[in-house]
């Protein structure tokens, strides 16, 4: 039985109790007086009853919100963890550019198989890049901007022409805007 029910049994039996207790004043009173008592006594226990009602359901509000909370505070657990990663992520990407450059296939794949490593393990912790791409359109609530140049040609204004860094989000918030350059 929840306690939703056993409240209910509770407030049902005190609505008994005062109308037994009306009931038995009815025989010793005047039955003008009586009803007058009987009718106070069913509204005193309805007004606890309804009392009794709102607080069980601004607990039962509150039980809710907290629980929202505390889920949505293990999503983002790990948020600064993974922000602070983040600049170690980008030098990675920078260096795998440059190391591709070099002839040494033992230092490529060895930078490049801990280069996914990393990424693999943050993709398992819920981070992932925001996708940008050059000429995609601008939008203020995805992208930074950064600077705007000229641009190239008429279908460009107003869209990105580089990516400078990159954007990541963890779950649906965005812990870092991918920073670009557009066309005005």
């Amino acid at each position: 039985m929840s306690t939703k029910d056993k409240a209910k049994e509770t407030v049902d039996e005190i609505i008994q109790d005062s109308t037994k207790d009306a009931k038995v004043e009815e025989k010793e009173t005047q039955p003008v007086e009586e009803k007058d008592e009987l009718t106070l006594a069913k509204e005193a226990a309805a007004v606890e009853k309804d009392k009794f009602l709102r607080l069980f359901a601004e607990f039962e509000n509150y039980k809710k919100r907290t629980s929202k909370e505390r889920v949505e505070l293990f999503k983002t657990a790990g948020q600064e963890v993974l922000q602070a990663l983040l600049p170690v992520l980008d030098d990675f990407d920078r260096a795998s550019k440059e190391i591709e450059k070099s002839e040494d296939e033992a230092l490529k794949q060895g930078v490049t198989l801990i280069h996914n490593k990393l990424k693999d393990i943050l993709k398992l912790k819920g981070l992932e890049q925001v996708e940008v791409n050059t000429a995609d359109t601008f939008d203020a609530d995805i992208h930074e901007a950064i600077t705007q140049i000229p641009a190239p040609s008429d279908d460009l204004k107003g869209k990105i022409i580089d990516v400078v860094e990159k954007g990541y989000k963890l779950g649906d918030k965005i812990i870092r805007y991918p920073k670009v350059v557009t066309g005005n």
